[in-house]
């Protein structure tokens, strides 16, 4: 007995502790039964934080205004790049408004139209043509581009060659157009041997859309607007899929398949029907137009149909561009000498049907 109490004393003296084995066991709990981890936020001031938290929360500053965020996110992310909206110009109104229809004139067909189309001459006097109206108030735009065509062209070519270029187009239409009135005359088709060599290419382009093309009432005619003074030469005047329609031929080295690229033509179209519409030598009425762009190599021509609508939306830029021409020859008296003579010149040099598809003069 006294040796097993030296023993533990022994066992005291050293420091000599046993820990409990831990027990395993399962439990469906996440509940650790390790020691417990301190949570930091226990250490935090809770006084003192909360104060801080009040003091925030109770702060108010200025209300936002769109100019103090604009300020915002300038210091944010620097100077916004802000593009400007394009102007919107006003949609101009035609002073005297004068009808592009005919209300007196009806629209029914004329049973008793002559077997052979009208052809009526074309007086020269001081009235100004629908083509000297369009080359004089070209847009400056309009004019840079044609400068800028010509002056490249004379460039490649040389003034000869341009002048020579200019002339062999002009032949072309005149060709085509004589071409083209001939087929659609009364004497019958033309024969081949008749086609002219500078018209062949032209001919072929139109091919496909002369079957469309009958009853012809009118071709190469004058018309003349009393009231509007101004006065036109057009092409034909045709039913073209049942519309009859102010036909207006055009010759073209580029491609024009659609009605944009025919710059003022819708123009020039409606000017004429305005005129035919109003004038006494015809007792038909047309509220319909064609224009028709034939190409050189022979690829099928283009065709731009022109309705009722779109022609009273073109005849509206017509009767302003007739405003604009008469205020430029009231101002012309006080001109200098070789003022306003930039889209005459521009107009001029170009060959018909090419850029700008101006139309021959009248």
């Amino acid at each position: 007995m006294k040796a097993f109490q030296t023993l533990c004393k022994q066992l005291r003296s050293k420091a000599f502790s046993v820990e409990p084995a831990h027990i395993a066991g399962f439990s469906t709990s996440s509940y650790s039964c390790g020691p417990k981890k301190k949570n930091p936020y226990e250490e935090v001031d809770q006084t003192r934080y909360s104060e801080l938290v009040k003091s925030v929360l109770s702060f108010r500053g200025p209300a936002q205004t769109p100019e103090s965020l604009l300020e915002e996110d300038a210091l944010l992310f620097g100077p916004v790049s802000k593009a400007k909206p394009p102007k919107q110009d006003k949609a101009r109104v035609p002073r005297n408004w004068f009808p592009i229809f005919n209300p007196g004139r009806s629209l029914k067909p004329n049973t008793s139209e002559p077997s052979v189309p009208l052809k009526i001459p074309l007086q020269r006097n001081m009235i100004p043509s629908v083509t000297r109206v369009l080359q004089r108030t070209m847009t400056a735009e309009q004019i840079f581009y044609l400068e800028r065509w010509r002056q490249r062209m004379i460039l490649e070519l040389g003034e000869d060659g341009f002048a020579e270029y200019t002339s062999n187009i002009f032949l072309q239409g005149k060709r085509f157009h004589e071409a083209l009135e001939n087929i659609l005359s009364a004497e019958g088709n033309i024969k081949e041997e008749d086609e002219s060599p500078l018209a062949c290419g032209h001919i072929r382009s139109v091919q496909h859309l002369l079957k469309d093309v009958c009853g012809v009432r009118a071709l190469e005619s004058a018309v003349q607007h009393r009231a509007l003074q101004y006065v036109g030469l057009l092409d034909c005047v045709a039913e073209y899929r049942g519309k009859l329609c102010v036909i207006d031929w055009k010759t073209s080295e580029k491609p024009k398949p659609f009605l944009q690229n025919t710059y003022d033509n819708p123009l020039q179209v409606v000017a004429y029907m305005g005129a035919l519409n109003h004038d006494a030598n015809y007792s038909f009425q047309v509220q319909c137009g064609l224009i028709v762009v034939a190409y050189k190599d022979g690829s099928p021509a283009h065709a731009h149909f022109l309705n009722a609508e779109l022609c009273s939306h073109y005849w509206a830029k017509w009767l302003l561009r007739l405003e604009e021409y008469k205020e430029k020859v009231r101002s012309q008296d006080g001109q200098k000498p070789g003022e306003g003579q930039d889209a005459a010149r521009a107009g001029a040099a170009l060959p018909v049907g090419e850029e700008g598809s101006l139309s021959p003069a009248c």
